[in-house]
């Protein structure tokens, strides 16, 4: 990873409602965040972990848990989203971009919504404040890995103008042109979270 380094949009804090009225707000992960993650990973069920993780284990190395929280905001971007009407405010979700080689034009995205929050246009929001940092960054495309049973991250996929590339052991993998998924959500005018999110970035 390259050394972490000061910039204007790692100060930016979204706050928006997903479309149930839930109040969350998003904001870029940060290395201090290892323990939000580690308990946000805890509370996932078994099945949206074996989906995320493709291990149903309820506790990741920790390796693992660094590895998601060594964010320097260029070789690996990631936003989380937490619930800001929830006690504690806990962590709900998170999207990490990792590129394939440092100053690359290519990463990985991945993205994991605690289950009780699924399904309320949460992992579109991420994902459109995601998009706007790596277009930022100098990122143009980015794989996807999901299991093939993953029905939710292949409609979201789709959704975004991903394409199919290949499928093996149940794994298939997609590629995403970042501006035409920045595109494809700033086109979505019935997701008022995702318009959210680009007005409070400014773009």
């Amino acid at each position: 990873m390259t050394e972490a380094r000061a910039r204007p949009i790692d100060g930016i804090v979204i706050h928006s409602a997903l479309t149930d009225g839930t109040r969350v707000c998003l904001r870029t992960i940060k290395p201090d965040d290892e323990e939000r993650i580690r308990d946000g990973i805890a509370r996932l069920s078994a099945e949206s972990r074996y989906l995320r993780f493709f291990s149903p284990a309820p506790a990741l190395p920790d390796e693992v848990v660094h590895r998601l929280a060594d964010v320097d905001g260029h070789d690996h971007i990631a936003w989380g989203a937490i619930c800001s009407e929830c006690p504690g405010w806990p962590a709900i979700g998170a999207v990490h971009a990792v590129r394939n080689q440092p100053d690359g034009r290519v990463g990985e995205y991945s993205v994991a919504v605690l289950d009780e929050f699924q399904g309320k246009g949460l992992a579109r929001m991420m994902t459109a404040a995601l998009l706007v940092d790596c277009h930022a960054e100098g990122l143009t495309g980015l794989d996807v890995h999901t299991l093939s049973e993953n029905h939710a991250a292949s409609r979201l996929v789709h959704a975004l103008g991903g394409t199919w590339k290949a499928e093996s052991a149940g794994v298939a993998e997609y590629c995403l042109d970042v501006g035409a998924a920045i595109a494809a959500l700033r086109a979505d005018t019935d997701a008022p979270g995702v318009q959210h999110v680009f007005e409070q970035l400014g773009v």
